[in-house]
């Protein structure tokens, strides 16, 4: 939180096919970091995942439909204005990042990572400038039968990009050079876990693996030089067997590096981690705020939960001796799935 600065955006993606409004834009009070709703822009359907560029002027969201597209909005304006067509990607979109003057998208549908040019200005090119697509399965069927790339982002070093694949039980990682990425080299991990999403700690020789297939987390030494990621350790999200579904979804990192957060859905709870060098300790478990907590973003000693299923952004403060989130508000957004904060 800051002290009387200046007022930030947020930006929150939803499902359209649920009644969601689409991409919501909120105001994030400096002192308190509470959401005031401002508009929303429903041209592109079920804007799932979002991510901004460098500059903070262009926001990018994947629509998560079979057919697979990537859309682009100016933000320096009151309202957030579409600047381009969409760009077709793979089908079923989960995730994108923005990296080295492309967007990147996980493609879960068909498995694949799609790699999208900007132009100088920050709008999408015309198209696409290569997909690489992943092969494999695991044991856990029907959600294992073939690959599915459930995110993609750069490393801290910005020399690799990393692929999770809960269809594979793998990540991937790649290098990117003239619009095409390469495979470097494949991680696996343990067999019917199904990783989700990663989050790196911020010192950079550690990864954390969120699992949706068995509520864990897998945590991973990385190697940067090399570009090699190697599992050490995989703890449970929750402090013993779940009572019902349990698929854990989103994990953040806090900027000092003491403590990891992760989402777990059916269960509705967020789990804190304290850091142990190669090791994670769960310290408890407290609810979500809401029903099917989709994704988590961590900003300045905040939490910020996307609840899908009651409708919801949730917002914790954090205690920062402790990392325990205390709930301090919620806006109510249809079929939540996502939230930036620029």
């Amino acid at each position: 939180m800051t002290d009387g600065g200046q007022w930030r955006r947020a930006y929150i993606g939803s499902f359209t096919a649920a009644g969601g409004p689409g991409v919501v834009t909120a105001a994030v009070d400096p002192d308190s970091g509470a959401l005031t709703l401002l508009n929303a822009v429903d041209d592109l359907p079920d804007p799932s995942c979002l991510a901004l560029a460098p500059d903070g002027r262009t926001l990018y969201a994947v629509s998560e439909t079979a057919d697979g597209a990537v859309g682009a909005y100016r933000v320096d304006g009151a309202l957030p204005e579409p600047a381009g067509a969409p760009v077709r990607v793979g089908g079923g979109p989960t995730h994108l990042s923005v990296h080295a003057g492309h967007v990147l998208t996980a493609d879960y549908g068909t498995g694949s990572v799609t790699v999208v040019p900007l132009r100088a200005d920050g709008t999408l090119a015309a198209a696409a400038s290569a997909t690489l697509r992943h092969t494999g399965s695991g044991p856990r069927t029907p959600r294992q039968r073939g690959p599915h790339a459930h995110q993609v982002l750069p490393d801290p070093s910005g020399r690799w990009i990393l692929g999770v694949d809960l269809g594979t039980d793998s990540v991937r990682v790649s290098t990117l050079a003239e619009g095409a990425l390469a495979p470097h080299r494949e991680t696996a991990l343990r067999p019917g876990s199904g990783p989700r999403h990663l989050a790196f700690h911020p010192g950079g020789t550690h990864a954390y693996v969120v699992n949706e297939l068995s509520p864990t987390v897998t945590v991973c030494h990385w190697d940067a030089g090399d570009g090699v990621l190697r599992p050490l350790a995989e703890t449970p999200v929750l402090p013993g067997a779940p009572a019902g579904d349990a698929y854990p979804s989103g994990i953040a990192v806090s900027p000092d590096g003491r403590f990891v957060w992760t989402a777990t859905r059916g269960e509705d709870v967020l789990s804190v981690f304290a850091v142990e060098k190669d090791t994670l300790r769960l310290t408890g478990t407290v609810p979500c705020g809401g029903h099917w907590p989709r994704a988590l973003t961590a900003s300045e000693g905040l939490l910020y939960v996307a609840n899908e299923r009651s409708g919801d952004v949730t917002w914790f403060a954090v205690d920062p001796a402790t990392g325990w989130p205390r709930r301090a508000g919620a806006v109510r957004v249809t079929a939540a799935s996502c939230v930036v904060l620029g």
